[in-house]
């Protein structure tokens, strides 16, 4: 299963950016079943956030819905799921947030996390893909159901 931080989604339907397309990839591989991928609630509320910066809140809402719907299930994250990103938070580079993000990755099981932050390769055991890679798409489509 391959986890999906808020930065794929943002760019995915963002305006062009050298990243775009290969999060756009990413989503076409999950839209037609080729790949599973899922994400937290907290990344589609972050996406909604980030969105209605500079879309109205309708869009933003309809974009975070479809993005909720695509990855479902979403990934629950659990008490221990926060205290565990606390501790990442309190000896890694990673916010908060993608500091528990990063837990809750690592108690599922995931077998990639792919985000545009680096920051996620600072957790031991977390294999983390960046679009940025030449060998991103290779290494989701890699990524076994």
């Amino acid at each position: 299963m391959i986890v999906v931080d808020t930065t794929i989604l943002v760019y995915a339907v963002g305006v062009d950016h050298p990243l775009a397309e290969p999060c756009r990839e990413l989503v076409r591989l999950v839209t037609h079943g080729e790949v599973h991928a899922t994400t937290t609630p907290e990344v589609i509320q972050e996406l909604a956030h980030v969105r209605a910066r500079r879309r109205d809140r309708e869009d933003a809402t309809r974009v975070a819905r479809d993005f909720a719907a695509l990855f479902s299930p979403l990934l629950t994250v659990t008490a221990e799921d926060l205290d565990a990103g606390l501790e990442l938070f309190a000896r890694t580079p990673l916010g908060a947030f993608d500091a528990v993000l990063a837990a809750a990755a690592l108690r599922s099981g995931c077998q990639l996390l792919v985000s545009a932050d680096r920051a996620f390769a600072a957790v031991d055991g977390l294999p983390v893909g960046d679009p940025a890679e030449a060998d991103f798409l290779a290494r989701v489509r890699a990524v076994r159901r």
